[in-house]
C-alpha cells in the first residue's frame, strides 16, 4: 500500500510544525524522514498515524483518504523509541495484543504470534516478560507486535535511539532485511544521518516544517540541492565564491577553481560543496587540476580513517578525511604545510 501526503499543514499556536508537506512513499519502499530536532518529522509521522489531524492537506493510504480516520482504523504498525511494551504481559501476549483488539480467533492469534516471533528470531521467548530481555530483544518484540497483523504501512519513530552503537548497527540491517522480505511500505524517522543513508530507498530531509530534498541516499549525499542539506548530511567543506567564465569559479583564498560544468552566469554567487573524502593531501594532490596548500591544524584518528583540519593561507579552513592503514604512518603531522588538491568533478554547485 502506498502513502500519499498532500499539502499537510499543522500548527500549534504560533508555531507551524508542518508548512505544506507533499510526500509519496511507493508500495514496498522504505523512506526515511531525516532532520534535526524541531524540524517537524515526528509531527509528520503523527499526522500519517492519525495521532494528529492536519489543519490543511490530506493523507491517503492507497486510494483511501484517511485524513480524518482514527489510528485504530488505519491498519498502521508503529515502533517507538521506548518500545512501549506492556511490562506485565509476556512477550507472546504483547505481540498478540493488536490481534486481540481485532478479535481474531485464539488459534489464529497463536499462529500469527509464533510466525512474527520467528521472523524476528525470538522463537522460544514467548513466555518471558519484557524485563527479562535485553534492549535489542525488546526492540524485536516491538517490531513483531507492529507487523503481526499485516499492516498496510509500518512507521518507525527513532526505534534504535536507546541501543548502543554495535547493537544499533545490527538492528538496522535486521530491520532492512525484514522490510524487504515482507515488502512493507515503511516510513522511518531519524536524526541520524548515517542511519538514514544505510537503511533507505529514499531519504527526505526536513527543516523548519518543510521538505528540503527527497532523493536516493547517493543523490542527497553527493548532490544536495540546498545549503542546509549539504551542511546537515555528512561533513562538508562549503566554499563561497562567484561563477567565472566557463566551467570555473573564483573562491577567496583559493583563486580560480575548475569545475565540471558552469556554476552560473559570470559574476553571480556560487556555493560549492567539497566533501572531506574528495580532498587529496600530499603526493596524491600534486597532479590534480585544482591545487593549493594548507597547514595542518589538527589530526583526529578515527580508526579506519584520519580526519585533518587544515588552514589555507588567506583562505578557508578545510576538512580532509583520508583512509588509514595501521601499518602506515599518518599522512601529515600537526603544523606541517602540505599540498592539497581536488578534481573538478568533486565540486558540486549548490543552486538552492
Amino acid at each position: 500500500m502506498d502513502l500519499t501526503v498532500r499539502g499537510a499543514v499543522r500548527r500549534f499556536g504560533p508555531v507551524t510544525a508542518l508548512a505544506g508537506v507533499d510526500l509519496t512513499v511507493a508500495e514496498g519502499e522504505l523512506l526515511t524522514i531525516l532532520g534535526p530536532s524541531g524540524s517537524g518529522k515526528t509531527t509528520l509521522l503523527k499526522v500519517v498515524a492519525g495521532f494528529e489531524i492536519p489543519d490543511e492537506g490530506t493523507v491517503h493510504l492507497g486510494s483511501v483518504d484517511v485524513t480524518m480516520a482514527p489510528p485504530r482504523s488505519r491498519d498502521v504498525g508503529m515502533v517507538f523509541q521506548n518500545y512501549a511494551l506492556f511490562p506485565h504481559l509476556t512477550v507472546a501476549q504483547n505481540v498478540a495484543f493488536p490481534l486481540e483488539m481485532r478479535r481474531l480467533p485464539k488459534a489464529e492469534r497463536e499462529s500469527r504470534v509464533a510466525e512474527a516471533l520467528a521472523l524476528v528470531e525470538l522463537s522460544g521467548y514467548g513466555e518471558r516478560l519484557p524485563r527479562q530481555l535485553s534492549g535489542g530483544q525488546q526492540q524485536r518484540v516491538a517490531l513483531a507486535r507492529a507487523i503481526v497483523f499485516n499492516p498496510r504501512l509500518l512507521l518507525l519513530d527513532e526505534p534504535f535511539g536507546a541501543l548502543d552503537r554495535k547493537l544499533r548497527e545490527a538492528m538496522q540491517l535486521e530491520v532492512r532485511r525484514l522490510q524487504r522480505r515482507l515488502r512493507l511500505t515503511t516510513l522511518f524517522i531519524t536524526h541520524d544521518q548515517e542511519e538514514a543513508l544505510i537503511l533507505s530507498d529514499r531519504v527526505a530531509v526536513m527543516n523548519a516544517g518543510r521538505l528540503e530534498q527527497v532523493g536516493t541516499p547517493a543523490e542527497v549525499y553527493a548532490r544536495p540541492t540546498t545549503r542546509f542539506v549539504a551542511d546537515f548530511v555528512g561533513e562538508s567543506n562549503l566554499l563561497e565564491g562567484t561563477a567565472g567564465e566557463g566551467a570555473a569559479a573564483e573562491v577567496p583564498g583559493l583563486g580560480r577553481v575548475a569545475l565540471a560544468a558552469p556554476a552560473g552566469p559570470p559574476g553571480t554567487r556560487a556555493t560549492l560543496l567539497l566533501r572531506p573524502e574528495a580532498l587529496r593531501v600530499g603526493a596524491a594532490a600534486t597532479t590534480l587540476p585544482n591545487r593549493i596548500s594548507g597547514r595542518v591544524l589538527e589530526t583526529v584518528f578515527l580508526g579506519l580513517s584520519v580526519k585533518l583540519r587544515l588552514q589555507v593561507e588567506g583562505g578557508p579552513e578545510l576538512l580532509a578525511r583520508l583512509p588509514l592503514r595501521p601499518s602506515e604512518p599518518p599522512p601529515a603531522t600537526d603544523g606541517e604545510v602540505v599540498p592539497l588538491g581536488f578534481a573538478p568533478e568533486d565540486l558540486h554547485v549548490i543552486q538552492g
